[in-house]
């Protein structure tokens, strides 16, 4: 089986691929990273990924992102995905980067996924974290961190 984390470069996405990784070694079971960007530099902005007025390259941000998850778990392996456009006028970057985290999961049989991003853990359905709406899949289990250690 596979272990997925979601890896948006926050502290708490940070200790979720820690714990991913840990519990990977006891069980033998591969964990693959997946950091989701969306084509909108605002939210890129908004996430810290860039500054405000500094080109918007999703390439050169998957490129960073591969190399943060390298330093900190160089045996996981690493999947940067730009979400495909969506038919509903209505979805947000959020509802783009569940969709796609739930595709990958699909993709890749996971059992598990670790979510630490940065609004998981403040309230039980936060607006702006994919915590909510992936712990409602049955397909995996889900394990939420709710404090960066």
């Amino acid at each position: 089986m596979t272990l997925l984390v979601p890896f948006d470069g926050s502290d708490l996405a940070v200790t979720a691929l820690t714990r991913a990784t840990e519990f990977g070694e006891t069980r033998g079971e591969e964990v693959v990273v997946l950091t989701v960007v969306p084509d909108d530099s605002s939210f890129a902005v908004e996430r810290g990924w860039i500054n405000a007025g500094e080109p918007f390259d999703i390439d050169q941000l998957c490129e960073n992102f591969e190399q943060r998850v390298a330093e900190l778990a160089p045996e996981a392996r690493f999947r940067c995905e730009t979400p495909a456009e969506s038919d509903a006028l209505t979805a947000t970057a959020i509802d783009d980067i569940t969709r796609t985290v739930r595709r990958v999961a699909g993709e890749l049989d996971v059992s598990i996924i670790f979510i630490g991003t940065e609004n998981a853990g403040r309230i039980s359905t936060p607006v702006t974290s994919v915590g909510s709406p992936l712990s409602k899949d049955p397909e995996y289990d889900v394990h939420i961190v709710r404090h960066a250690e």
